[in-house]
């Protein structure tokens, strides 16, 4: 039904529903992980997930394939371990909205 063959990409292009900076969207981020185990699955996933999520692809699809992690979304939007236990990673997490208002500096 699932292959973790299926090679990871970034997700598509998406807008948050209103403009944010990146200080908001690394608080959104924290506050995913840090309540993530709380939705069930094995911490260990969790933390293998947060790891390719905050990694270039290449390493992200060795993290995946090192923790048996069986990737439905291409995007790691939607991720299931061996044990079956589901994991749903909202696109946050995984790339910036195309309206993250850039800080001047």
């Amino acid at each position: 039904m699932f292959t973790r063959r299926e090679k990871i990409k970034k997700p598509k292009p998406w807008a948050h529903t209103e403009p944010i900076t990146r200080a908001q969207l690394m608080n959104m981020r924290e506050e995913f992980w840090d309540t993530s185990p709380h939705y069930g699955g094995q911490r260990e996933i969790w933390d293998a997930l947060r790891a390719a999520a905050e990694a270039e692809l290449t390493l992200a699809q060795t993290i995946i394939d090192s923790a048996g992690v069986i990737v439905q979304g291409r995007d790691l939007t939607l991720c299931w371990d061996e044990r079956g236990a589901k994991y749903e990673l909202p696109r946050y997490v995984l790339s910036e909205p195309t309206n993250l208002i850039r800080e001047q500096g």
